[in-house]
């Protein structure tokens, strides 16, 4: 047994046996497709298409709106029908490009295959910003500005996050089954701009077939190693893998180039190997769709902009009424009250469940059992914090190292008292970092 992993944790229902097994599927969408203008960390991109307009698939219909921002490019072909506030999968409403699919699927030309070794660092940046990569398994950091640390030769790890910890999820585990070749791809891409960097792809190790497979496709490239890690929620959070890998340690103050690390998913390296090599800009992603009420849990290959309730239809509809609805995974994801909102670059799944057990739930008062403390990847005491939250003592709660919150969700699950205690804390820390950047 492994013993690469990291203090506290847990270990959920994974679920993954319902669509770990199901090929990866290629399926259109069929009606309007809407592209928020932000879908990543930083400046909403910028449109650069009309009302009116016809557009092609890879065809770019909004530019960065900054240095830390991402261009966003159209799925399809068909007409630009409006630029308007829609309903998007946090609830909010956000500015949107609307496009009528013309069911041609017509694309722009693309571009010549390139050989690596003649592009240099900048080329390699500034096709994958041109493309419009963010990162696709967490909050949507442009990928760009990732790999531009101050000092690049301080870089010595660069390590590929196919632990796919969350549970349903089974998206990178398929890629890494069916396209291995894409991963490894985009790995090399990346660690042509660290000179001093080697390469770990980390895989928990209960994913024992990847493992072997992409050992063996690794065995003769010095530079890359596979590291299998403990299975463990929440292996791939950033902090807890490089912690897991390296055993370096960084706070919510650090960056991961601060202990000499660059962190990308495994999604993330498969568009960078396309953006690279081919020139291919980011219009599509493999999306889980999963959960007890779905008829057929399925991985689909899945054009940005297509609606989640789309998805639900390919997967063959639900087999009983869900109860629950949320984009992602269970500790982590966002829950939906519509089906009509699009996929976006870091849509990760669609988990439809039968039962809302959460709602059920009637919280009491603590009854200081420690076990939030037990299982907190942050060292930090989330009970306490969650008091410091509901009392909106943001004194209190800073002293505390609240921001060493990871918002993983490990408090709530296992907390006898029902208590949503990373709610509390992360409604907490949103404010917090309103009120710096004021």
């Amino acid at each position: 047994m492994t013993n690469r992993t990291f203090r506290g944790g847990l270990h959920p229902y994974d679920g993954k046996e319902l669509s770990k097994d199901k090929p990866i599927k290629d399926i259109m969408p069929k009606s309007e497709l809407l592209f928020p203008l932000s879908q990543h960390i930083g400046a909403p991109a910028v449109p650069i298409v009309e009302k009116g307009e016809h557009v092609l698939a890879g065809q770019m219909i909004a530019k960065a709106g900054g240095f830390v921002s991402a261009p966003i490019y159209a799925s399809v072909s068909g007409t630009i029908t409006t630029i308007e506030p829609r309903r998007v999968i946090s609830g909010e409403m956000a500015n949107c490009i609307v496009i009528e699919n013309d069911g041609l699927y017509e694309e722009i030309a693309p571009l010549e295959k390139v050989d690596l070794a003649s592009l240099t660092k900048q080329e390699i940046i500034e096709r994958i910003s041109l493309a419009g990569i963010v990162g696709m398994g967490g909050a949507g950091f442009p990928t760009h500005v990732k790999l531009s640390p101050k000092e690049p030769d301080k870089i010595t790890y660069v390590i590929i996050n196919c632990a796919e910890c969350e549970p349903y999820l089974t998206s990178d585990y398929r890629r890494m089954i069916e396209e291995p070749d894409k991963i490894i791809g985009g790995l090399k891409i990346i660690l042509q701009l660290f000179d001093n960097a080697k390469g770990i792809i980390a895989i928990e190790d209960n994913k024992p077939d990847c493992i072997e497979i992409i050992k063996k496709m690794v065995k003769e490239e010095p530079r890359i190693a596979v590291k299998s890690l403990k299975t463990k929620y929440p292996q791939g959070a950033e902090r807890q893998l490089i912690y897991a890998v390296t055993k370096r340690a960084i706070n919510s103050s650090m960056l991961p180039a601060d202990a000499g690390c660059v962190v990308n998913n495994a999604d993330t390296a498969v568009a960078v190997q396309q953006a690279v090599l081919f020139g291919k800009p980011l219009i599509s992603r493999i999306v889980t769709v999963t959960g007890d009420a779905i008829s057929s849990p399925s991985n689909f290959r899945v054009r940005m902009g297509m609606k989640m309730s789309e998805l639900v239809e390919e997967a063959g509809g639900f087999s009983k009424q869900p109860e629950k609805l949320i984009s992602g995974g269970p500790m982590m994801g966002i829950s939906l009250f519509d089906l009509d909102v699009p996929i976006v670059k870091t849509s990760s799944a669609l988990l439809c469940l039968s039962k809302d057990d959460v709602s059920k739930w009637e919280p009491s008062a603590c009854i200081n059992c420690g076990k939030c403390v037990e299982v907190c990847p942050g060292r930090i005491v989330p009970s306490r914090l969650a008091d410091y939250s509901e009392h909106s003592n943001i004194e209190a709660f800073e002293k505390a190292n609240g921001m060493e919150c990871c918002e993983c969700g490990c408090c709530s699950y296992i907390c006898p008292a029902k208590r949503q205690l990373t709610q509390s804390i992360k409604s907490m820390r949103k404010m917090i970092l309103a009120n710096r950047k004021k």
